[in-house]
């Protein structure tokens, strides 16, 4: 079933459209007016629009402009009783799908909102697998693994909230991925946001969106991710650096199902699915009023806690694998030989970085190798730290990523793992240090 908007100074053909419409199963929803249709479109979600051209006061021309000025993404079919080839070519260029003629013949009209939401969910489900491309899977074999997945299998056809917990780069926005796979939502968006990598201040318009003018810089209407992930899923990823007064906001909209955008004069009802994850103790936050006790218990319903590598060493096999596999063709690299020696070497490594560190390792290593990877090959390609007897080895990119590495490090051990402190020390902005600890596969363990 697809939902419509039906736009038409004639109330006769408004009635005998909607009728038509909602008898081939439709949701059909009727308007008079121009203006109100560009409310209407603005703060509720349809599948199509169907205007007609000439009405009294705003054509649909005009309708047509400044639906695509507002952002509206829902495709227009254009309708005209006084149809020529200027009209035409005017509403294709302001971006109409298509223009009819009337009289309209109902089997053409259901034909044409058949063609047009297919086409329009196509490009949709294109966008998400370009999004996706490159993306790793949750590659495993070991019964600490085996025990996770089947808490991810039980929740995952429900509505449930899943709170995901592990530390930095254990896969916790694959499993969510996973979860949202495995879902009635299946066919819907799966929208991500990490809360420690945006800014305080542009957190709300990331979650929320904004209106053309509702602050400095805002130059056109931004929707939010609850309004992006609209029949889907949100992965809010470590939800325990949310700033306080977004926790606040953030639990409104999971009681109240409706968002408001910076600027906007209404609520937008949003119906989504919020899965988060964190790998900071919660129950500690909370204990020490960093993060509000009613926002956790509404997320923190069903925890997952996905295992740290080193107590998963037996999938490092599988997962070395499955990255040189992947790695190899998307850069279009003939495939190595990795030998048994250089598979026990890598599961002697703590992998502080986790899944996220082997990858990178497991391209480093392709890069290093000739016709095959060895013990000596896994030895260049770790850390400093984890091959004592490497020194002064690897090229000049490796060893300035290296001492970038260690500098981190000390830097954070020095302030007691507090990022704010740290990014200060080291002059970056702290969602910038929060990257780098990413990239380098560096655990960090803040409290602020």
């Amino acid at each position: 079933m697809s939902k419509l908007l039906l736009v038409d100074d004639d109330a006769n053909t408004l009635a005998s459209l909607a009728r038509a419409f909602r008898l081939a199963g439709h949701e059909a929803v009727v308007c008079d007016q121009a203006d109100r249709a560009l409310e209407l479109a603005k703060t509720q979600r349809f599948d199509m629009i169907l205007s007609d051209v000439v009405m009294p006061g705003k054509d649909g021309l005009t309708l047509l402009a400044e639906l695509k000025s507002a952002g509206v993404q829902t495709p227009v079919v254009m309708v005209s009783g006084q149809a020529n080839i200027d009209m035409a070519v005017r509403a294709t260029r302001l971006g109409a799908i298509d223009f009819l003629e009337k009289p309209l013949s109902t089997e053409k009209l259901l034909v044409t909102v058949e063609n047009t939401v297919k086409l329009s969910r196509l490009e949709e489900e294109n966008k998400r697998l370009r999004q996706r491309a490159g993306k790793q899977e949750l590659v495993w074999k070991s019964a600490v693994m085996q025990a996770v997945m089947a808490k991810v299998e039980r929740v995952a056809a429900s509505e449930t909230r899943v709170c995901i917990l592990g530390e930095t780069g254990t896969g916790k926005e694959l499993v969510a991925r996973t979860l949202h796979d495995k879902s009635a939502r299946r066919n819907g968006p799966c929208v991500t946001l990490n809360c420690a990598a945006v800014p305080a201040e542009l957190i709300e318009s990331e979650l929320f969106g904004h209106e053309k003018g509702a602050f400095t810089g805002a130059t056109a209407r931004h929707l939010g991710k609850f309004e992006q992930a609209h029949g889907g899923t949100l992965f809010l990823d470590e939800i325990g650096d949310m700033p306080a007064l977004m926790q606040a906001k953030l639990l409104r909209v999971l009681e109240q199902k409706e968002v408001e955008r910076i600027g906007g004069d209404r609520s937008i009802e949003v119906d989504v699915r919020v899965i988060v994850a964190t790998h900071r103790n919660l129950d500690e936050l909370v204990r020490q009023g960093a993060f509000r006790q009613d926002l956790y218990h509404r997320i923190f319903v069903f925890p997952i806690s996905l295992p740290p590598l080193r107590d998963r060493k037996e999938d490092i096999p599988l997962l070395v694998d499955f990255f040189a596999k992947s790695v190899a063709e998307q850069n279009d690299w003939r495939a190595r030989e990795i030998t048994a020696d250089a598979y026990a070497e890598l599961q002697r490594y703590s992998w502080p970085g986790n899944v996220r560190e082997l990858r990178n390792v497991v391209e480093r290593l392709l890069l290093l190798a000739d016709e095959r990877v060895e013990r000596d090959t896994v030895r260049l390609a770790l850390p400093s730290e984890a091959a004592p007897h490497q020194t002064g080895g690897g090229t000049l990119s490796e060893r300035m990523e290296t001492h970038e590495r260690e500098l981190i490090l000390d830097e954070l051990k020095k302030h007691n793992y507090k990022m704010t402190d740290t990014a200060r020390a080291l002059g970056l902005e702290r969602s910038h240090l929060y990257k780098k600890c990413q990239q380098l596969g560096i655990e960090h363990k803040s409290t602020g």
